[in-house]
């Protein structure tokens, strides 16, 4: 094991090391938790209750442990990064962080989005467990407010957003320019109306330039939240590198807690570990109080990408007396479930209601989702039970769960029943749902139907409706019909983008084509407003990587680093089983994996061995 990083402050206010056993604490009260298939004693606090560790020990069992020596006193990407297998969800970059919560007060509403950039690839994430919801990350509470007081901005639609869509070209600076000489005032009410419409449909440019455009002209005093908006625009539009570089242009007095938990939610959506570690460590530099959302931030990109970690977390969570929020079990009962650890998950879903807490509906469909895939029908179908209550009709909010789920159960009559309920009057989550749900059942045609029924609703659809339809046509090798569907898209205007490109990636990888969707993957990096999918390089990756071509493979790799595409453990597996397959030594890849804070797991070390054994050397030279 390669050794851990050393920070210069000593272990004195909780600034614990995440991925460590906490083996130095050998002083205080330990406990044994059963992990993998052995008893692993791990060090606890004292501030540690009966009722936290049982928490604890329903999280640890049967799962990896992770036994390093506590060397530092923050958090280290440096110990034994892992791959989830399931970490690939989120890689383009931008997940629903803000979207989710508003979207489903406007459910009755078809919502229109300006591109398809920063939107998931699917919605194969473990229910919602993905999602963010923008009141946890605290930027927009006046916006809610504002909402909630029915401001007549909001009931007759904000002017302010009508202007600045309806500017042509890219920029808005004189459609704004333009309003403010015409009379009409800016205010905050005004503002945070327009700045809500732009967010949730996705208008993170124009939304960055209003904010810019304020600023500049003096039209609003800015608060710390108005700068966290700031930086978490530039983040989404700009990177990560930029937004940290706005944020020591912030007045000190405004650059708090909320600033920088903004950050670290951003760099926890581009699944960048070390950057994430190194912004909660930041925080903790300036004594800012850990919170339950740093600490949610934490343990959702440890559930993708280090599960061995959250342990650590939890710990922290308990020393420093922070509750666990209902996101925090939603993790949890995610993390075990993709582990299949039913058990386990099971248990943590008791303690979260001793804790006091019942299962919300994203719960309750993880649930479901989790004993589907366990083959458990009947759990899971008493779950969906409780999800519809006692009358359907007026539990609408649960139809776009219950359609996919009740059809990964093959029960197509269910799925029948839930979407006549939808039918007269679906909303668009539901025809959404509706498509995935009837390609999952293999009929296509009812999925083709409930589209062609979402394309009355609009003269324009966003792109990313034509997405979910393109995916079933790809999940069931349906070449022709996805390439008029594209041709269709391209007809009636719309803008073709990342999910576009991912579903037309696999659409051929799908049909064997692998040249083909290499060469779409090619001219989509060409472009300069979005860049690919990280499942669409992967889905091309993969295939050079079981024939054994390790010349396209390795450029695969190149490709991604130079999309921004931080390098990750499952790309090094991709890489070392091209050189397997080729039976080819792969020099200098140790190297290379310790350069990217990449740590080898059991099935990698595997995979090296393998690849050494082609390492020529004095003996198989005079063979040769």
């Amino acid at each position: 094991m390669w050794a851990l990083r050393r920070l210069p402050k000593p272990l004195k206010d909780a600034r614990i090391s995440i991925g460590a056993s906490y083996a130095a604490s050998a002083q205080l009260q330990t406990s044994s938790y059963l992990i993998g298939e052995t008893a692993t004693t791990f060090g606890s606090c004292q501030t540690v209750s009966n009722k936290d560790l049982s928490l604890l020990r329903f999280y640890h069992s049967r799962h990896t442990s992770s036994n390093f020596p506590v060397r530092r006193c923050g958090l280290s990407s440096q110990a034994g990064a892992e791959s989830s297998g399931e970490e690939d969800d989120l890689e383009d970059g931008l997940s629903e962080l803000e979207t989710r919560a508003k979207a489903e007060s406007k459910g009755d509403h078809i919502v229109k989005d300006e591109t398809e950039g920063g939107l998931d690839s699917d919605e194969e994430l473990s229910g919602d467990i993905e999602e963010t919801a923008s009141n946890e990350l605290g930027l927009f509470e006046a916006e809610t407010d504002v909402r909630d007081k029915k401001s007549s901005s909001l009931r007759t639609g904000s002017e302010l957003f009508k202007a600045i869509i309806s500017a042509p070209g890219i920029s808005i600076y004189k459609a704004l320019d333009k309003w403010v000489e015409g009379g009409k005032s800016i205010c905050r009410d005004e503002v945070l109306a327009a700045m809500l419409s732009l967010r949730k449909r996705r208008m993170y440019g124009r939304a960055l330039q209003l904010s810019e455009w304020l600023e500049m002209k003096k039209e609003l005093d800015f608060v710390e939240r108005d700068y966290a908006s700031r930086v978490d625009l530039i983040a989404k539009v700009r990177g990560l590198h930029k937004a940290e570089d706005y944020i020591q242009t912030i007045p000190e007095s405004f650059r708090g807690e909320v600033v920088y938990r903004t950050l670290l939610a951003n760099c926890v959506v581009s699944s960048n570990l070390k950057k994430a570690e190194d912004v909660f460590n930041k925080m903790k530099d300036l004594e800012f109080p850990i919170t339950a959302f740093a600490c949610n931030q934490l343990l959702l990109l440890y559930k993708r990408l280090d599960k061995k970690k959250i342990a650590d977390v939890l710990l922290l969570m308990e020393k420093e007396n922070i509750k666990p929020s209902l996101f925090t079990y939603r993790v949890l009962i995610d993390t075990k479930g993709i582990c299949n650890d039913i058990a386990g998950m099971d248990q943590i879903v008791e303690t979260m209601k001793a804790d006091g807490l019942e299962p919300d509906i994203y719960t309750q469909s993880i649930l479901a989702k989790h004993y589907a895939s366990a083959g458990l029908t009947e759990k899971a179908e008493e779950v969906l039970k409780a999800m519809e209550g006692d009358k359907i009709k007026e539990n609408r909010g649960g139809c776009r769960f219950l359609l996919p789920l009740y059809a990964e159960l093959g029960k197509a009559d269910e799925v029948e029943r839930i979407w006549n309920v939808c039918e007269s009057k679906p909303r668009f989550e539901e025809y959404l749902a509706a498509i995935e749900a009837w390609g999952k059942l293999g009929q296509i045609e009812k999925s083709e139907a409930v589209f062609d029924g979402l394309l009355e609703t609009s003269k324009k659809l966003p792109a990313r409706y034509y997405s979910k339809l393109l995916k079933v046509y790809s999940d069931h090798k349906m070449l022709q019909k996805g390439k008029d569907l594209v041709k269709r898209m391209a007809d009636n205007g719309c803008q073709i983008g990342p999910l576009t490109w991912d579903a037309l990636v696999k659409l051929h990888v799908e049909a064997g084509e692998v040249e083909k969707a290499d060469s779409i993957l090619q001219k989509a990096c060409q472009q300069k407003e979005n860049k690919p999918m990280f499942t669409s390089f992967m889905a091309v990756m993969e295939q050079y990587a079981k024939r054994g071509d390790v010349h396209n493979t390795e450029k695969m790799f190149h490709r991604m680093r130079q999309a921004g595409y931080v390098a990750r453990l499952r790309q090094f597996q991709n890489l070392l089983e091209a050189y397997g397959n080729a039976k080819a030594p792969a020099y200098g890849i140790r190297e290379r994996m310790k350069a990217d804070n990449i740590f080898p797991n059991k099935s990698l070390a595997a995979q090296l061995a393998q690849v050494d054994a082609f390492r020529r050397n004095s003996v198989s030279d005079l063979l040769d």
